[in-house]
């Protein structure tokens, strides 16, 4: 998944359910989204996350 079509989903997720949501770098190079409570990995993997209530 490229980085405008992460930051896309992203933005639509958290805009649709009203959570924070987190995209990250995955082992492999690709990017992942994620919801915020769900991420349980290295805070040096995220690359940028999208709050809701802060747009």
């Amino acid at each position: 998944m490229s980085l405008k079509n992460a930051q896309a989903f992203a933005f639509s997720l958290a805009s649709t359910l009203m959570v924070a949501i987190i995209i990250f770098r995955a082992g492999d190079g690709s990017l992942s989204v994620i919801p915020a409570n769900e991420f349980d990995g290295d805070d040096a993997q995220v690359l940028l996350e999208i709050d809701p209530f802060a747009l």
